[in-house]
């Protein structure tokens, strides 16, 4: 921990302008205010915001974010004041604390609509001032180095999953490569331990065995660069087990045949050289098709510039090369942070937060905090495909978006207008996905008329929020008609006139704004006529409740016991369904419902291939989707499983079919059925029908199959 003095005088080190009195001030204050308290681990509490200060000394923050960051805790865990804050240190460290403060005000939970909102007071204070973000991560990265020291193990898996989901995907966006690769690895291992412990093994077996390879590497790219009077600063590293882990995943690839588990970087001084050396590179060794990517001619949206290539390199390994300047460097480590400047501290004009205003957008459209979660979810986790206009300006969007996506992007009301798209001049569907360097134009009309079908390939959060609103207001206009029908019917039959200035006192009592919004509810069932007319006309009670009773008497039915909670959204209770045998959908799944004669619905993933064959009959397709409430409050007592296929390629030789059922009871699955694909030069191909809860528990047993030694490859089918 460092001491009052060691912490002034490093940040001196690098702002010869900075307050060092506040800043011993400040320490001092954290250590009385916090004197008392413990944290779970049983070590004093101010090593907290310490350790904070320290995390952001290190980016060379401004004096005032490190005072703020010392007195983070202060206000919400002490009984020091804002007022008494800004008394003591000034404005600027009082609206940094507050914003601070108020993130972590409401504990983040397993209550997913806590945690949505939550995270757009996130998003609404850091589009105030970015420091308070950056403390905030500073904070939970310090969290995640002591969450072994909590107790609950359901706590620290719920502290592990926010942070993958929400302060991971903002660090790697503000370019913090190294505070991301910690936190995400340290999550990696509380959430997957086995899958973490396989690897780590893995990794040890191949360090011990490896010897001086890293440096000798190093020593031959040196001297491939020293001949052609190149100077650069080389180094090797090792691969972190999560970033691994992801690798197989995505490319669905077994441990041994990953090329990449050592990576080496070339630092030098110019953009030519890195250029220079890149020929030099290219010219020695064999490159590796489709494992180069150019970031300095086309930089990703946190700024990080880079040239990334894979070679077959020294001593003939599979090696992967970056090759980047200085600048360059310090950008991809520290990304915000490299920029920051004590005087002007000011982000709003930047380029490289378009991101930020692109959630506000999403905020502003939402219908609720969860709809914004998971909207913005999807932004940060997406990578991304650059398109132009016909103008000739970029539009960078998630990858896997298409021409609906691009005409949000370009502006809501271009969105609400799109009537068709071309695409390097030809007419294509609005479905279509676009690929990087595509030019698109899209085509619009004067009448705004969003199809709710769009919902159905949209990427974006931006275009899903946007399309969401426009189908809510559509409704809500005819929910309102219907409750004006509704009110004038029966006020008509008892001799009144209907006049909506009439029903302005009943806004408080059922809690509404405007007499629409009370009348819509009447129109989309929320509240009944009779109960909102009897109590601006009570002499109608009697002639409405006539009116009512001889509606129920034609009405009345033989009342049937309830058959349980659908499992499936959209569909009408007691309809016939079943899953399609064809891509084996189960909860967590995209899905949609086909309508076939004489069974009722079959149930597809919405990837599966079969959907083409029913392209043409835009009638049969029914919108449905996972029960949510019932997914995740009942379901964790129901013994109710999903079939899902695998194709599976293991090694022919004793005990791998052992090995095989092993890892699946130990991901707690079961094989309900085998059949052997083919068998030829030592490796078994089979497809493995598995018994699995949802998406995510199979997603689990995937990942414990790709670490089985005797398999090489898993896909699901």
């Amino acid at each position: 921990m460092l001491s009052e003095s060691e912490l002034a005088n490093k940040v001196k080190a690098y702002d010869k302008n900075a307050d060092e009195a506040a800043l011993r001030r400040a320490y001092a204050f954290a250590n009385k205010m916090h004197h008392e308290q413990k944290r779970e681990s049983g070590e004093p509490y101010v090593i907290h915001p310490i350790n904070v200060a320290e995390t952001l000394i290190n980016y060379h923050m401004d004096a005032t974010s490190i005072i703020a960051a010392l007195l983070h805790d202060t206000v919400e865990d002490t009984s020091t004041s804002l007022e008494e804050i800004r008394n003591i240190f000034g404005e600027d460290v009082a609206k940094l604390v507050d914003g601070v403060t108020k993130l972590t005000r409401i504990e983040w939970n397993s209550d997913k609509s806590k945690q949505a909102g939550n995270f757009q007071k996130l998003v609404l204070a850091m589009s105030q001032d970015i420091r308070v973000l950056l403390i905030k991560l500073a904070d939970r990265l310090h969290n995640m180095r002591t969450l072994t020291s909590v107790h609950s193990e359901s706590k620290r898996i719920r502290i592990a999953k926010e942070t993958m989901e929400i302060y991971v995907q903002l660090a790697e966006r503000l370019g913090l490569h190294a505070l991301k690769t910690e936190m995400e690895d340290i999550a990696f291992r509380i959430l997957h331990p086995d899958v973490y412990e396989s690897l780590a093994v893995r990794l040890n077996f191949l360090r011990e065995n490896a010897g001086n390879l890293i440096p000798d590497i190093v020593a031959d790219l040196k001297k491939d660069m020293s001949i052609n009077g190149i100077k650069a600063e080389i180094s090797g590293r090792e691969k972190t087990p999560y970033s691994i882990w992801r690798k197989m995943q995505k490319q669905n690839i077994t441990f041994e045949e990953l090329c990449d588990i050592v990576a080496f970087r070339i630092i030098v001084d110019t953009v030519g050289d890195c250029y220079q050396a890149l020929g030099v590179i290219n010219t020695k060794y064999p490159m590796i098709p489709g494992r180069y990517k150019d970031y300095i001619s086309t930089p990703k949206p946190n700024g990080y510039s880079s040239i990334h290539t894979s070679v077959i390199g020294p001593k003939n390994r599979r090696i992967e090369i970056q090759i980047r300047t200085k600048e360059m460097h310090e950008v991809a480590e520290n990304g915000v942070a490299a920029h920051w400047s004590y005087k002007q501290g000011s982000y709003e004009g930047s380029s490289q937060f378009k991101w930020l205003r692109g959630l506000l957008d999403i905020m502003e459209q939402a219908s609720s905090p969860e709809e914004f979660l998971d909207n913005t979810k999807m932004e940060m986790y997406a990578d991304q495909v650059f398109c132009f206009t016909p103008k000739g300006d970029l539009v960078s969007l998630p990858t896997s978006a298409t021409a609906i996506d691009f005409a949000y992007a370009v502006h809501s009301s271009v969105g609400n207008r799109c009537i068709g798209v071309k695409i390097n001049g030809r007419i294509k569907p609005l479905r279509t996905m676009l690929a990087n360097g595509d030019q698109v134009e899209i085509i619009t009309s004067k009448v705004q008329n969003p199809s709710p079908e769009w919902e159905r390939f949209a990427v974006t959060g931006k275009a899903r929020a946007a399309i969401r609103r426009f189908i809510r207001n559509q409704k809500r206009e005819q929910y309102l008609e219907l409750g004006r029908q509704i009110m004038q019917k029966d006020l008509k039959a008892s001799g009144k006139e209907y006049n909506e200035k009439d029903y302005v006192p009943l806004l408080g009592k059922y809690k509404v704004d405007t007499v629409e919004d009370l009348i819509a509810g009447v129109g989309e069932g929320i509240y009944t006529a009779h109960e909102i007319i009897i109590q601006i006309h009570p002499d109608m009670k009697s002639t409405m409740s006539t009116i009512m009773e001889s509606f129920k008497k034609r009405t009345t039915r033989i009342k049937k016991k309830p058959a349980g909670r659908l499992q499936i959204k959209g569909l009408i209770p007691n309809m016939a369904i079943y899953f399609a045998g064809c891509c084996h959908p189960v909860p967590g799944d995209r899905i949609v419902g086909i309508i076939t004669t004489g069974k009722g619905v079959t149930i597809h993933n919405l990837a599966c291939k079969t959907l083409e064959k029913f392209a043409a009959e835009p009638e049969r397709w029914i919108d449905i989707d996972w029960n949510d409430d019932l997914t995740q409050a009942e379901t964790e007592n129901e013994e109710k499983t999903y079939t899902a296929r695998l194709n599976i390629v293991l090694l022919d030789k004793p005990g791998a079919l052992g090995l095989l059922s092993t890892t699946v009871a130990k991901a707690k699955s079961n094989i309900c059925n085998v059949n052997t694909v083919n068998r030829s030069f030592g490796f078994l191909e089979l497809l493995v029908d598995l018994e699995v809860k949802n998406a995510e528990h199979l997603e689990n047993v995937i990942d414990m199959l790709r670490t089985c030694p005797v398999i090489n490859s898993v896909k699901r089918i």
